[in-house]
């Protein structure tokens, strides 16, 4: 069975990360952010979404941790950061239902999403210059990045929460997600 941990950087909606991976027949296990990434065995990482980058805890360590890594929401402005991209203030704060184009069918986690969705996001911090090596997958009005890849590593991102039920098609991103870690278990 496949294992990915949920990296819980205090977010209001992790345990729905975790319920959304199981229910698709995942062991998903939920993991404070403090735990010693390499204690963790799993076959990819779920950096969940939270309040603010001065609690991510040991989150960066899991990106050396050659396994695929999502990010969602904060989750993904970590990867940003981290890896030489920005982050910074989004013009349209607070949560709302957003129109989101999917700039690229190929891409393994989002490109089955093409080409647009509905999704429930967050624009008070976002994206605003990708990494080196990430690829933009999606975009919306009121988002340049809603969504980046680096497929060379298996690092992914998205600014929208896919487990929440106003999301129309969130299933699938885990979905997505979890064959993205099988194929590179085998």
């Amino acid at each position: 069975m496949t294992t990915i941990a949920v990296v819980d950087n205090h977010g209001q909606f992790t345990h729905l990360e975790q319920r959304a991976l199981r229910d698709l027949g995942v062991d998903a296990e939920l993991i404070d952010n403090d735990d010693d990434p390499a204690a963790v065995d799993a076959d990819g990482v779920v950096l969940s979404g939270g309040p603010d980058m001065d609690r991510i805890g040991n989150s960066a360590d899991y990106l050396e941790h050659d396994v695929p890594v999502l990010g969602i929401c904060l989750g993904m402005q970590l990867i940003a950061e981290e890896l030489g991209g920005e982050v910074g203030g989004g013009d349209y704060g607070g949560y709302a239902d957003v129109t989101v184009e999917i700039v690229d069918d190929e891409d393994p986690l989002t490109g089955s999403l093409h080409p647009e969705t509905r999704v429930w996001a967050s624009h008070a911090d976002e994206v605003t210059t990708l990494p080196e090596g990430f690829e933009l997958t999606a975009r919306s009005d009121v988002c340049d990045v809603e969504a980046m890849s680096d497929t060379d590593r298996d690092l992914y991102g998205v600014q929208w929460h896919p487990e929440v039920a106003h999301t129309e098609e969130g299933e699938q991103i885990f979905e997505n997600f979890l064959e993205i870690c099988e194929r590179n278990g085998a």
